[in-house]
């Protein structure tokens, strides 16, 4: 197991893992861009020092990279100059993954680097808003690429499994983003449009009067902080942008179905969806019993890729050639 974990940026998601490895019995060394958390920091465990010098000094076997993404290559310079390679695996909780690791072979990096994005998070940010039960239940994705070394793979693996106690799926980076466009980056700009065409409407006030449930449900992600949103869509434009050309035609085909009275068009476009509202409809007692998924051969990476469009999650690593896995999210 990891014995020795670094934090970079003690933020909501990075606050939150710091706590709950603290909690775990984990020694956790954080460093942020500025001190005000360390004194609440300290009080949770989390060894906190002033450098990214100091941090790298400690020789943590997993680096977590936890700053905004517009600080990465500032951040990798930095620690490109003193990591110890041999002994310290990077790994990040950026939403975007073909970008960082771009910036991580830039900066001489990519042998040294793991890929993840851990699925959890809020509306709020900062240390204060951290809290270690944010991890519950919480699923990460890891990417990986064919310069990804199997031991680092491992190492970051483990943390997840057995010291952070999720379950995880491992993709490309380019499969990773395409699917995060589609569950977060997207929905952030359609939550958005959804506010600014209440705010915009000379009968919001009515509107907010009004609003219930599925308001506040469809809407909740466009409380986010708007700068920390726009910089999230923009590291994923591609895919953001096809996804609204979609969506907004699916919208439009939908209001001409309406104009139109078309009976059958608007049959198919309720219909369609069918599959996840059975999904959902299953619930957490669908989950199937674990079994074991050989990833020793060659083609380890490509063995749990396929696993996760399965829908399989992996819960634990019984040694370096074995997985255990369950089904979780095959629609």
């Amino acid at each position: 197991m990891v014995s020795t974990i670094g934090i970079v940026g003690l933020g909501l998601i990075g606050g939150s893992l710091a706590r709950r490895l603290a909690g775990r019995g984990c020694r956790v060394i954080a460093w942020n861009h500025r001190p005000h958390p360390y004194p609440a920091a300290r009080r949770d465990g989390i060894e906190c020092v002033d450098s990214l010098a100091q941090l790298a000094a400690a020789r943590p076997e997993v680096i977590m990279l936890c700053n905004p993404l517009k600080a990465m290559p500032e951040v990798l310079d930095a620690l490109g100059g003193v990591i110890d390679r041999g002994a310290t695996t990077l790994s990040d909780g950026g939403s975007v993954k073909a970008m960082v690791r771009s910036q991580v072979a830039a900066a001489g990096l990519a042998d040294c680097y793991v890929g993840a994005h851990p699925m959890a998070g809020t509306e709020r940010s900062g240390f204060s808003a951290s809290d270690p039960a944010l991890y519950d239940g919480a699923l990460w994705a890891l990417t990986v690429d064919e310069r990804t070394d199997r031991r680092r793979f491992l190492d970051v693996a483990r943390l997840v499994t057995e010291q952070v106690g999720n379950r995880l799926i491992v993709l490309d980076d380019a499969t990773h983003d395409r699917a995060a466009a589609m569950i977060s980056h997207m929905p952030h700009a359609v939550a958005t449009a959804m506010i600014n065409e209440l705010s915009s409407s000379d009968e919001r006030n009515i509107a907010v009067a009004l609003a219930a449930g599925s308001w506040r449900d469809m809407t909740r992600v466009a409380l986010t902080d708007p700068g920390r949103t726009r910089a999230m869509i923009e590291e994923d434009a591609a895919n953001v942008e096809r996804l609204l050309r979609e969506v907004s035609s699916r919208l439009l085909g939908f209001a001409d179905a309406l104009h139109r009275g078309d009976d059958e068009a608007m049959t198919r476009f309720f219909a369609e969806g069918q599959p996840f509202r059975d999904y959902k409809g299953r619930g957490a007692d669908a989950v199937a019993e674990p079994f074991a998924l050989d990833i020793g051969g060659g083609d380890w990476r490509r063995a749990l890729l396929e696993s996760a469009r399965r829908g399989e999650h992996v819960i634990r690593f019984d040694g370096p050639d074995r997985a255990m896995v369950e089904v979780r999210s095959a629609l």
